[in-house]
């Protein structure tokens, strides 16, 4: 569906993997002879629409870093439901825009990125999130992770999809556990991709290609003529500060060293040997159970065993950059495995691939570790302080 909106913006409101939306696209570029078209695409989006070796120039710290490993995760895993979506209706996802950006270069026309920087909107989204939504997120991503295959793609409407395209149904679905990141996931977006349509039409005619369900709130800003949006604003990441689970993590060591003294203190000896045993047995446990869940070596294992207690007393570093990194030594993935990344379809595909491993058991191993360090602590706290 399309909008015309001024002499010199018309929206494309498309779904990300129609063939419908691949024709009209070219349809109305050629009959509108733009100035200007615009695609709902950021600079590493539009990159990985058109490198398909930016996979292979990962660079390995940024897989073994926890928080990289949780994002690029929750990235393949979108991006393989995509995929899957479009073989069913045989069209690759993204392919309207690819198919914008051809044609506006068959017809020698300038081609805009409009979207906000994907990282930004992720990092924004997830400084706005409570711990219970970020607790509630991961534990949605493990549910979806293990039972996607099992999706009947057959029951897909294309014509809904129409009217919501995948992101915006996603986004959606995460608004509901998450509705602080709502806001930012839709709304900031609709409010960033509109101003840069309305720079890019002062300079000429402008033929914009958005997602369906953007399509509504980018129209409703671009037809309010007292809307002023701060980009740098909308581009901005707060600074880091000290967060509640930077105050844990530094608390942990703290409420640590403090029982074991107690207990030491007070000459109970066996006392202190038997919280420091089931400190290492707890954290430990789980963080191995962790690695194990994501089918890691046996070293990796007996590694996230090992150094969960004691990572869990050293807020800088993390049992699964531990784990991650014995993993990466024994299992080093290879060029197809990246390669491979790029086609991922069904849950044995995203199992068996060695960097999916490799972030796997980097987040599960520290994924385990947290539970541990929160079941293990009061335990502790009761061994020394209770009757």
């Amino acid at each position: 569906m399309n909008v015309t909106i001024s002499d010199t913006i018309i929206l494309i409101g498309t779904a990300h993997i129609s063939q419908e939306s691949v024709d009209e696209v070219k349809s109305v570029i050629q009959k509108e002879k733009p100035d200007i078209v615009a695609v709902e695409l950021d600079e590493r989006r539009y990159k990985t629409l058109t490198e398909k070796t930016k996979w292979e120039n990962t660079p390995i710290n940024q897989l073994l870093r926890s928080n990289n490993a949780y994002l690029m995760l929750a990235q393949i895993f979108l991006g393989s439901i995509q995929r899957r979506l479009g073989k069913e209706l045989g069209v690759e996802p993204g392919s309207e825009m690819v198919a914008a950006m051809e044609e506006a270069k068959k017809q020698n026309l300038q081609v805009a990125l409009v979207d906000r920087d994907i990282t930004i909107t992720l990092k924004r989204a997830w400084k706005r999130m409570g711990i219970r939504e970020k607790f509630r997120l991961t534990w949605e991503f493990l549910k979806a992770m293990v039972g996607f295959e099992e999706e009947d793609l057959e029951e897909i409407d294309l014509k809904e999809l129409m009217d919501q395209d995948m992101i915006s149904t996603m986004m959606e679905e995460f608004g509901k556990f998450a509705p602080s990141a709502a806001s930012v996931l839709i709304d900031e977006r609709d409010q960033y991709i509109a101003q840069k349509i309305k720079f890019e039409s002062e300079k000429g005619k402008v033929v914009a290609v958005v997602g369906a369900g953007h399509l509504k709130g980018i129209q409703t800003y671009l037809e309010d003529p007292t809307l002023k949006v701060d980009l740098k604003k909308l581009e901005h990441l707060p600074k880091k500060r000290f967060s509640i689970w930077k105050a844990v993590g530094y608390a942990v060591p703290i409420i640590f060293a403090v029982v074991i003294g107690y207990i030491i203190f007070t000459g109970n000896w066996e006392r202190a040997a038997d919280a420091l045993f089931w400190w290492f047995i707890i954290n430990g446990s789980l963080s191995a159970l962790g690695t194990l869940i994501a089918r890691g070596h046996p070293l990796s294992i007996l590694t996230a065993f090992v150094a969960a207690p004691l990572t869990s007393l050293n807020p800088a570093v993390a049992a699964g950059w531990v784990a991650g990194y014995v993993e990466f030594k024994i299992r080093k993935p290879v060029v197809k495995d990246f390669q491979a990344l790029s086609h991922i379809e069904s849950t044995s595909d995203f199992l068996n691939n060695r960097v999916i491993r490799l972030l796997l058991v980097v987040a599960l191993a520290n994924l385990g570790s947290m539970i541990g360090t929160f079941i293990a602590l009061p335990y502790l706290l009761s061994l020394g302080f209770g009757s």
